[in-house]
């Protein structure tokens, strides 16, 4: 199983108050570096409070092995154009270790925090996926520009505009995904799924898993060679005293993504209705004090991977092996034993217990 990270290496962000700790653009080179040296496979990084191609874009001057990836960035905000150009310079400024990572977003922030219109998105990010390419083969073939769909009309590549032919032009795209629609159109375009951080073992085994194959035989396509990346949400300390303490920030990021629709087939599929509900109602009413209360210990220890750190790479491993093929993972790293540790457990979870 490869193993990738987030910065900052630990974070734990509850989504409803702030974070005790944040992502520094300052350092964000030098922490680079630091994952590459701990034997991270990948470094990612999701479109919330920074940039991920522009922060990647840094790290890829400061690394040479590991993946770089947007994990995810939102597409529909963006022209398919204009993304697939930052992800051709990313390939040649990583000499080919970039991917992109797109999602959808839900209609509430697509319409009122980006201001774009609204559209079914699973048929709207498949065309998204085929324009970028369309866009890709037209630099590296030399081919005319000529995709059409329902969305956007792709003809006019100038000289100006054509960046030409890279040294790695098949640079890996995929999808976030939460439902199972979402995570068949991946199996059919994509060349990964990235399952939402509430995705439990049980939903990924019976629900979005199988989507993905069923996406790729419907496209002709291995199944086996469609990527999942899990990205848990992990709760870990030193001590079980300070595990009971970082449980509440991820109680309140559970209540979050709880009260959100689009993500309510993970909390059905274990008999949660009634509580999302709630957190729903809650949630609208901006109450978000009184969210987290409602989200059970059952809750959390289904959906989150909670251990010591003596503990927790085991923990994160068995929760994913069989099921996905890369797994984000990390431990807060404050010196020179901490990186030593954490060395240790990216190699065990690699490697399997």
């Amino acid at each position: 199983m490869r193993v990738e990270t987030q910065l900052p290496l630990g974070k734990v962000d509850p989504g409803l108050r702030p974070a005790d700790t944040t992502v520094d653009m300052r350092t964000f080179g030098r922490q680079a570096e630091l994952v590459e040296r701990l034997g991270f496979d990948g470094l990612a990084l999701t479109e919330t409070k920074e940039d991920p191609i522009v922060a990647l874009a840094v790290a890829a001057e400061r690394t040479e092995r590991i993946r770089l990836s947007t994990a995810v960035v939102i597409a529909f905000p963006r022209s398919p154009t204009a993304v697939a150009l930052s992800a051709w310079t990313m390939s040649r400024l990583s000499g080919g270790r970039f991917t992109l990572g797109l999602g959808t977003q839900v209609k509430g922030h697509i319409e009122r925090r980006y201001g774009v219109r609204w559209s079914a998105p699973g048929p709207w990010i498949k065309e998204y996926v085929q324009a970028v390419r369309a866009v890709w083969r037209t630099w590296q073939e030399g081919v005319p520009l000529d995709h059409h769909g329902e969305h956007y009309d792709l003809t006019l590549m100038n000289p100006l505009f054509d960046p030409g032919p890279i040294e790695h032009p098949d640079i890996p795209v995929h999808l976030a995904a939460v439902r199972p629609g979402m995570a068949r159109i991946g199996g059919e375009v994509a060349d990964g799924v990235r399952p939402h951080p509430i995705c439990t073992r049980a939903y990924l085994e019976e629900v979005l898993r199988p989507a993905v194959d069923r996406g790729a035989a419907a496209a002709g396509r291995d199944p086996g060679a469609i990527e999942v990346v899990a990205s848990p949400l992990i709760v870990t300390a030193p001590t079980e005293r300070e595990l009971e303490a970082r449980v509440s920030d991820v109680r309140a990021r559970i209540s979050f993504y709880a009260s959100t629709r689009t993500y309510r087939p993970v909390f059905a599929h274990h008999g949660w209705d009634d509580i999302a509900e709630e957190l729903s109602t809650l949630s609208r009413a901006q109450r978000w004090a009184e969210m987290e209360r409602l989200v059970s210990d059952e809750m959390v220890e289904t959906i989150a991977v909670v251990g010591t750190h003596d503990r927790i790479a085991e923990r994160v491993w068995r929760r994913y092996q069989g099921v996905c093929s890369a797994v984000e993972f990390s431990l807060p790293v404050n010196g020179p034993a901490d990186e030593e540790r954490m060395t240790a457990e990216v190699a065990a979870v690699r490697r399997g217990f």
